[in-house]
């Protein structure tokens, strides 16, 4: 039985959930998870560098094959949104960068996948993660989502097998 090691990202400016799983077979087993953090002082490119470094040094550390990107959703706040996308955009080419093959999710494809509902709180997210993974506790917020995002991969995504998506639309948080 072959191991496919999952990189699972869950992007922000200030803050970006990474979440490392590996799939042997049907299992899931937690490898490490965490955060990765740019200073409040720093400018934008200072935090994107931070941003891509980080991530550099987890492929580095951890050997992924596979990589899963929550996709932005569009914020009332464009520019949030925008800056978010500048964050993401850093960490794709870090991912890419590192020849990884980039799978993208959007947050309700990951909640439909871990908890079942794609409108889930973020405190659920947390308990099936840990429930997922075993883990003793519940992970931050932004490395569970980062978990979730690997899971959600690992349970069918691209390149696994083949979750086809095309043609389905998201009906009340569920692909219909």
């Amino acid at each position: 039985m072959s191991t496919v090691r999952i990189l699972g990202i869950d992007p922000g400016l200030r803050i970006t959930g990474f979440g490392v799983i590996d799939k042997a077979g049907q299992k899931l087993l937690y490898v490490t998870s965490g955060c990765v953090r740019s200073r409040d002082t720093d400018t934008l490119p200072e935090r994107l560098k931070t941003l891509l470094d980080g991530i550099g040094e987890i492929i580095a550390a951890q050997r992924p094959q596979q990589a899963a990107v929550e996709k932005v959703f569009v914020n009332v706040n464009p520019q949030s949104t925008l800056l978010l996308g500048q964050a993401r955009g850093a960490a794709i080419a870090a991912l890419v960068g590192a020849g990884l093959p980039v799978a993208e999710y959007t947050a309700l494809q990951v909640k439909q996948a871990v908890v079942g509902k794609g409108k889930a709180a973020k405190e659920q997210v947390q308990h099936m993660v840990a429930r997922l993974l075993n883990l003793p506790g519940a992970p931050s917020a932004d490395a569970a989502d980062a978990l979730a995002c690997a899971i959600c991969h690992a349970h069918g995504g691209q390149g696994l097998g083949a979750m086809a998506t095309a043609g389905f639309r998201v009906r009340k948080g569920r692909l219909v």
